[in-house]
């Protein structure tokens, strides 16, 4: 007998859809649908970061908060707008030398925080028992217009500082201007070009030391990545880029250039974020090794474990504490 093909399996047209030659419906292309790209619509790109920003991700990596000693920090709100905070830190700081070990006076302090958060304004205080006044705003004044200052008052004379800044963000760009109390003005500007591409400059006066300078940076960044760099005409050339692992692990590096100096560093970093914790570390091309570890112990309860070696140097810095509140 003759070989025989079976059509049970195939299941039958669609009402109104002539059946092909054959009478086997040919392969779905969804498949192919699915990658092709949405038409780039350049009218609506997106906004980009503020210009003092463009490393953010990377800096979250290879800069987290390391300390030397011990802090305690306790956070409590009052409602749902108003909150005080209690910190204190017993460690050291190190102090300037001719030689090459690093020299170091041990030291504690206390400090008294007041913080108000509201949709459209929020305010910080900080004050330490060695009479130092920190202070910062930030204010929206329209639906584009963002007002930041900056504030620190300490007892000796000529280095208490403040700082205004002006943050205006239009469809697809950023502009800020920038003036200080030591005769400093600064403006930037960033725009989106592509959906994934910033561009900014960036003009700043130093009235005290008679000095101006340009700068120019450059964003790039999707899902998987992101990819910055910045230089001035101080002779500064910055570079970074994060890669995006997973959602729980990014890979971060740094190039740091200084042409006045010539000095030049290489950083290499990860950040891991895991369910009760999150890790954080770096190793950079002066053989300084570091990490910064948050555990989570409860809801609100949080242990901080720092820790920094540099062998070149021949200082070696520990840290913990623990934070509670959010």
């Amino acid at each position: 007998m003759g070989s025989s093909v079976s059509y049970a399996a195939v299941p039958p047209p669609a009402a109104g859809v002539p059946l092909p030659a054959g009478g086997v419906a040919p392969p779905s292309d969804a498949k192919e649908s699915e990658k092709k790209e949405e038409p780039t619509d350049w009218l609506n790109l997106p906004c980009p970061v503020p210009y003092e920003e463009i490393q953010r991700e990377a800096l979250m990596s290879l800069k987290p908060e390391l300390f030397e000693g011990m802090r305690f920090d306790f956070t409590k709100g009052l409602n749902q707008k108003f909150s005080l905070s209690h910190s204190v830190f017993m460690g050291s700081i190190e102090v300037p030398s001719q030689s090459a070990e690093t020299i170091k006076v041990p030291t504690a302090h206390y400090e008294f925080g007041a913080n108000f958060l509201d949709p459209k304004l929020m305010l910080f205080g900080r004050i330490l028992t060695d009479g130092r006044l920190n202070a910062r705003v930030k204010c929206d004044l329209t639906d584009n217009l963002t007002l930041k200052i900056n504030a620190q008052l300490q007892n000796e004379p000529h280095f208490s500082q403040g700082t205004f800044n002006f943050d205006y963000k239009g469809k697809d760009f950023r502009s800020q201007f920038q003036m200080g109390n030591s005769a400093f003005y600064g403006v930037n500007y960033i725009q989106s070009v592509t959906p994934h591409l910033a561009l900014g400059s960036e003009a700043f006066w130093l009235g005290h030391q008679r000095k101006s300078g340009i700068g120019f940076a450059a964003r790039y960044n999707t899902d998987k990545m992101v990819a910055a760099g910045q230089i001035a005409s101080t002779g500064i050339v910055a570079l970074s880029y994060v890669q995006k692992v997973s959602e729980k692990v990014s890979l971060a590096s740094d190039f740091l250039y200084n042409h006045m100096t010539r000095d030049a560093t290489t950083s290499f970093g990860y950040d891991y974020i895991l369910r009760q914790c999150r890790l954080r570390g770096k190793f950079d091309s002066n053989g300084v090794v570091a990490a910064y570890l948050e555990e989570r112990l409860n809801m609100g309860v949080n242990f901080i474990l720092s820790a920094e070696i540099d062998h070149k140097k021949k200082d070696y810095k520990f840290g913990f504490g623990m934070t509670i509140g959010e």
